[in-house]
């Protein structure tokens, strides 16, 4: 996915993610507003919503890559351009996110 200014945010596909989380690699900030965030989630995840999201805040990964996941790709791919621009290394989000994820039959957090 394109970010801004032609810039390509690099992108896991659901299984590569699933491995990164399944060996403790990882560090998935979920940028869905709260209220969508509490219907459905991936395990693990933090909630981050965009309408609010600062870099500054993101949690201390303790040495994880950091993973950015929305509905489909869009929110995180802004969020991706918020770190961009705030120099902050993380880079990274889930093709495809949540949807991307529940297509590849991978399980999902409910309430």
């Amino acid at each position: 996915m394109f970010g801004l200014g032609g810039k390509k945010h690099k992108e896991v596909s659901a299984a590569e993610l699933q491995t990164l989380l399944a060996n403790g690699q990882a560090l998935l900030v979920d940028v869905r507003e709260v209220d969508e965030f509490a219907a459905e989630h991936i395990a693990g995840a933090v909630n981050m919503p965009l309408s609010a999201f600062q870099p500054s805040q993101l949690p201390d990964a303790g040495g994880k890559q950091v993973i950015l996941q929305c509905a489909g790709g869009k929110r995180s791919g802004m969020a991706l351009d918020k770190c961009a621009a705030a120099q902050a290394v993380i880079d990274t989000h889930l093709e495809g996110g949540i949807g991307a994820w529940k297509a590849a039959g991978l399980p999902v957090t409910r309430g």
